[in-house]
């Protein structure tokens, strides 16, 4: 792996020319693609195999009229304090409102509240249901502005008017806000770090070539696969934060092989070949959790997934190839001022590159060796202090409550939310969740009035439509509406109940049973029956690809270990946050309530791929200075004095980057930035800086420990470099000179 990387990063480097064109071209010819393809789709919620989906397929299938209706709105009304909605006065009001929303653009039917029977039993409250001939994403400004303003005025005539369905705009719109942000505060740490311009600008630039390349393929194939607008965001927001980390390794180790003495290509070739092959399997580890979300069958979780894990491959694919080429450019200008002089002329001969590493040798430890050097003197009392710490950050998070979001969940000043309420009020709690029943048999009708009778006379049940048959007249709709609310624990357990005694085969009919209680049932039971094949495939493939990278069983062990920690931790500060409301005002949390379903499960594939990242990073240098002969305690300090400072730099900026998206105004991608962000703070800064060495510390040579069977049957993929010719040995190879024998087998 190494030797490969290390010639692809030398050919990247001669041919500096060549390959920016190419990466040039590949980003003009996606941006082109991007540009002439249709917009993507709106996000869509589908669970194959569920009971609720073979409901909705059938609905489909059998009412393609209902299943075609476009958006729609309810437009709930209210009289004034002492009167009726059906008074003279509010009723012509209700009509004037019901004659402005039928004008409207888009409008295909309105129906009005007294025809339809929309009036509450205490006649203070009626609902009007505007059904548009487009879907919500196609609905002109036009047509949400007429809708508003028909709202409005109805206001001003003294009603009160609230207005829920998918027609109306929800003011959460991504504003780019994010992305500037922590592309800001990344050059920054970058400037900080590097102390070069060149320098910090290289991975940044990289970093928009990868994410444009990545972010255009997806907006391009978009319309042909499905890909919405969020899953742009995640690509994006991972993208960006992976590729600067990325090209930030490079840059590092190649600042660090010249500051040995090597000649600029070998230079560029060594770097290529030691922190590339760590960047390749710390890309792999994220692919490989990425895509692992397809094993969890719900299609939105895939697509956003691979099209992340494709940004990523992106990603490394440009560290290997476009950062070298680059460097070529600039070979000198990447390194600190006071460290461009030595290098103005000729290479330096080989008795002057000895010099040179003497001189790098006796440079005073960094604040990395020093660190190391603390945690390697008090490995326990580190330990404790970090997994006791991280395990009480953890401690909501066994009070976590899933939920999927909907206008029940969104902020009570919203007028959404308000009709929400109006309806609960005035027609009970369950009129906002009804469940509906399918029945689906050659006499439907019969079945249907006699399961309606059955249905009307079971507990919890407040109200029963009358079965709704579509042309064929094998299939009937029965709508159910439940005493209490969608979220309501009594909800769930009638849904349990009915489908258990009348769901499945009745008598030659099938009977299936929807609606938001059944769909989030059923979404649970799915994300519980995929959570732990997804563990066992993603764990277990990032175990077998860190045991290749460091050759030893207890190192992936203990990086996995580290990183349940990390992410309990992260998903107790969610919980805290957007479950139980703690600094929601600062955070702009407008309302604190039950987790998205999905979080988990996303959290647990993307911070498992992140966390392996330092792993690799900081690890592989502790592996490189293993085999070159040191002690695992000498090995730690290395480890630390060259990856420390750039591993902390890379986690800070992939802090800033999510970061930045908190102050999104979608809930769910501001949950997700937090999440990350606090993920990879707990990752990199308490378990790999504080709980791996403190770890290598009590453990010693025997983290190195492989069985010697497994020794032979692994390959090696010598991504430490051990197989590189070598400087400082006359350019033979480490190994050639007594390969140091894998610990502990003996």
């Amino acid at each position: 792996m190494a030797i490969f990387l290390s010639k692809l990063g030398r050919l990247a480097f001669r041919h500096r020319g060549l390959t920016v064109l190419v990466w040039l071209f590949v980003l003009g010819g996606a941006a082109f693609a991007a540009a002439s393809a249709p917009p993507p789709p709106a996000d869509t919620f589908s669970m194959p195999g569920t009971e609720s989906q073979k409901a909705f397929d059938l609905l489909e299938e059998k009412f393609p009229a209902a299943s075609a209706d476009g958006a729609k709105a309810r437009v709930v009304l209210r009289a004034p304090e002492g009167a009726k909605i059906s008074d003279p006065g509010p009723k012509a009001k209700v009509g004037a409102l019901v004659a402005d929303l039928a004008a409207a653009p888009q409008v295909a039917d309105v129906a009005d509240p007294f025809t339809a029977q929309a009036v509450s039993k205490d006649g203070t409250t009626a609902y009007a249901t505007v059904t548009y001939d487009a879907v919500a994403t196609e609905l002109t400004d036009k047509a949400h502005d007429a809708l508003m303003e028909a709202a409005d005025t109805a206001r001003t005539d003294g009603l009160t008017v609230e207005i829920g369905g998918d027609a109306v705009p929800v003011e959460q719109a991504l504003n780019g806000t994010a992305e500037m942000v922590g592309f800001g505060v990344s050059a920054v740490i970058l400037l900080i770090t590097f102390g070069s311009l060149v320098a910090a600008g290289m991975p940044l630039l990289t970093a928009i070539v990868g994410v444009g390349v990545g972010v255009s393929a997806i907006g391009a194939l978009g319309s042909t696969l499905g890909l919405s607008s969020t899953t742009t965001t995640l690509a994006l927001m991972i993208g960006l934060a992976v590729g600067i980390d990325y090209a930030l390794f490079i840059v590092s180790r190649y600042r660090a092989e010249m500051a040995e003495g090597r000649e600029r290509q070998d230079a560029a070739g060594h770097a290529v070949g030691t922190a590339g092959s760590a960047v390749v399997f710390a890309g792999l580890t994220v692919i490989v959790a990425l895509a692992g979300l397809a094993v969890v069958n719900v299609p939105m979780l895939t697509k956003m997934g691979l099209a992340a894990a494709g940004t990523v491959a992106v990603a490394v694919l440009v560290a290997v190839t476009l950062v070298p080429g680059l460097l070529a450019f600039a070979p000198v200008r990447v390194l600190r001022r006071r460290d461009r002089k030595k290098y103005k002329g000729k290479a330096l001969s080989a008795r002057q590159r000895r010099k040179a590493e003497k001189r790098a040798a006796r440079q005073k430890p960094n604040m990395g060796a020093r660190w190391a050097g603390l945690v390697l003197r008090r490995p326990a009392a580190v330990l404790l202090l970090g997994v006791l710490g991280l395990g009480a950050v953890a401690v909501p998070a066994t009070q976590l409550q899933l939920g999927l979001p909907g206008e029940g969940t969104m902020a009570p000043d919203t007028t959404q939310r308000k009709a929400y309420d109006l309806l609960s009020e005035s027609f009970g709690d369950g009129f906002n969740g009804p469940l509906m029943v399918t029945i689906e048999a050659e006499g439907a009708k019969g079945v249907a009035a006699e399961l309606g009778e059955e249905l009307a006379g079971r507990p919890g049940v407040a109200a029963v439509s009358p079965a709704l048959l579509n042309e064929a007249g094998d299939t009937a709709i029965i709508t159910v509406v439940p005493e209490t609310g969608p979220s309501d624990d009594r909800t769930e357990e009638l849904v349990r109940s009915v489908r258990q005694d009348l769901g499945g085969d009745q008598a030659g009919a099938e009977v299936l049973l929807t609606g938001q209680t059944a769909l989030f049932i059923d979404f649970s039971k799915t994300l519980d029956d995929a959570l732990l094949p997804y563990l066992g495939l993603v764990v277990g493939l990032a175990f077998l690809l860190l045991m290749l990278v460091f050759r030893s069983v207890l190192v992936p062990l203990k990086a996995a270990l580290g990183f349940l920690l990390s992410v309990s931790a992260a998903l107790g500060v969610i919980v805290a946050v957007f479950q139980w409301g703690w600094f929601a005002d600062v955070l702009g949390v407008d309302q604190p309530g039950p987790i998205m379903s999905t979080m988990p499960i996303f959290m647990i594939g993307v911070v498992f791929g992140l966390a392996m990242d330092y792993e690799v990073f900081l690890v592989t240098r502790m592996r490189e200075a293993y085999v070159h002969g040191e002690s695992t305690h000498e090995a730690v300090v290395t480890g630390f004095r060259h990856g420390g400072r750039v591993v902390a730099a890379a986690a800070l900026i992939m802090t800033s980057v999510f970061s930045g998206f908190v102050m999104e105004d979608n809930d769910f991608v501001k949950m997700v930035g937090l999440a990350l962000a606090l993920a990879v703070v707990f990752d990199a800064f308490v378990v790999r800086m504080a709980i791996v060495p403190a770890l290598f510390a009590l453990l010693g040579d025997r983290a190195w420990w492989l069985p010697r069977w497994l020794d032979r049957l692994l390959p090696d993929m010598d991504v430490e470099g051990a197989k590189l010719p070598d400087a400082k040995s006359g350019g033979v190879p480490p190994r050639q000179r007594g390969k140091r024998e894998s610990v502990i087998s003996r």
